[in-house]
């Protein structure tokens, strides 16, 4: 999982209007009904290239998740030729670990028919680029709020592209689509779904619509004594946050419920308490949903109506699957295509075989590492009970990595959730 997602931010202050008296936001170059921007679609999270103030085009996240727009590199901004006006001290998802980042007030970004004027960046001042590792891709920076506060944005994940409409020229209920109420606080959307928990209770559970996570649904149960923890749990690291790794527990729910749409037996992650834990507690909402339910859906966010409007997509039915093998699988962000094993969990079948922690993953299946894409290598790993895979890894026993020994484990998967 972003921030978990791989993505779960909480900043403390809003960026400033730009000194130029620009109307900051995002625009069509070209005076049409629509545009539409293709996007790289990777566990479902939104990666599009940008250039910023006409560099070279770089990865970022189209997250409805945080605020502001993020660059994750000082290095890189400083590269960029980036103009800071200020510092601020923000802290992490965690609660625990403070971040420096200096704020550049005024950049234009270029998303092809898409334009970003006026638009002010938080440049995180410790390099954070460890995105790449979970993603598989190279992550630079996070598109927020800013995105989406002037237009309705129609985001097609079967096809992998946002069709970006003029403020006025959606139409008032989109061709089978439902039509929910969607709430604008303090930046961020909202809907209210109901949950219905292995204990037979059902939730009416206000969820913030999260396109920069990972997961699929996220219970916070510090909101609630109503959140109760199903009787089939595993503890797991639930991902990769600017304040380090949150952890907590991987379970299911019966059913989620948008609107009339209803998908069963839901991987729902139940984070630990942190330290901001007041401020979700602050927003009445009680989770939120991540990439792993939204990209099974098409789905049309309108900020300037308070509207959301949803349909099924072609995935939507797929039952939710989670890790069989024990296994979180990173990669090593470098130019070479390099896959490490991040952790093997207690019990697992992985684990039962032998495989340890940072043994590099020469081959699977006999396919040669450089074959696979990371998103290809979880999805096999969570793809059928009773599938036996062989991996090929390289241990080193030394921090130069001239002393090593290749190994071959075989095991099979096996469902824990």
């Amino acid at each position: 999982m972003l921030k978990n997602s791989c993505f779960a931010i909480f900043l403390l202050l809003l960026l400033s209007v730009d000194s130029w008296g620009q109307l900051p936001g995002f625009f069509m170059k070209e005076d049409k009904r629509k545009v539409i921007l293709p996007f790289y679609a990777s566990n479902s999270l939104i990666i599009v290239p940008v250039s910023v103030n006409g560099n070279p085009p770089m990865n970022f996240l189209i997250d409805t998740g945080v605020r502001s727009n993020i660059l994750f590199s000082k290095d890189l901004g400083d590269a960029l030729g980036l103009e800071y006006t200020r510092r601020l001290n923000l802290m992490g998802a965690d609660g625990s670990n403070e971040i420096m980042a200096s704020v550049s007030p005024v950049n234009h970004f270029d998303l092809g028919p898409i334009e970003g004027v006026a638009q002010s960046l938080l440049v995180i001042e410790d390099n954070f680029l460890d995105l790449e590792a979970v993603v598989g891709v190279p992550i630079y920076g996070i598109i927020g709020y800013e995105f989406f506060k002037f237009n309705p944005v129609k985001i097609n994940y079967d096809h992998e592209r946002i069709d970006f409409y003029k403020t006025d020229k959606l139409g008032w209920k989109p061709l089978f689509f439902r039509k929910l109420d969607l709430e604008i606080n303090q930046s961020k959307p909202y809907i209210q779904t109901k949950v219905k928990q292995k204990d037979g209770s059902t939730l009416d559970a206000k969820l913030l619509i999260d396109t920069g996570a990972n997961h699929g649904l996220l219970l916070n149960r510090e909101t609630t004594e109503s959140i109760t923890m199903p009787p089939l749990f595993i503890e797991a690291e639930l991902g990769q946050s600017l304040g380090g790794l949150l952890y907590g527990y991987i379970g299911r729910v019966d059913w989620l419920k948008i609107g009339n749409f209803k998908q069963q037996e839901v991987l729902t992650s139940y984070p630990d308490e942190t330290a901001f834990s007041y401020i979700i507690k602050n927003t009445g909402r009680l989770g939120s949903l991540g990439s792993e339910v939204l990209g099974r859906t098409r789905l049309i966010l309108d900020y300037p109506n308070e509207k959301a409007y949803i349909k099924k997509g072609d995935a939507f039915y797929a039952p939710y699957e989670y890790d069989m093998s024990g296994l979180t699988v990173r990669k090593t962000p470098s130019d070479k295509k390099r896959f490490y094993i991040g952790d093997v969990r207690r019990g697992s079948p992985a684990g039962d075989a032998g495989i340890l922690p940072f043994d590099e993953i020469l081959s699977i299946n006999k396919i040669p590492v450089l074959i696979w894409e990371l998103s290809e290598v979880i999805k096999l790993l969570r793809s059928e009970e009773g599938r036996t895979i062989e991996i090929e890894v390289r241990r080193y026993f030394d921090e130069d990595l001239v002393r090593y020994e290749d190994f071959t484990y075989q095991f099979t998967l096996r469902k824990q959730i």
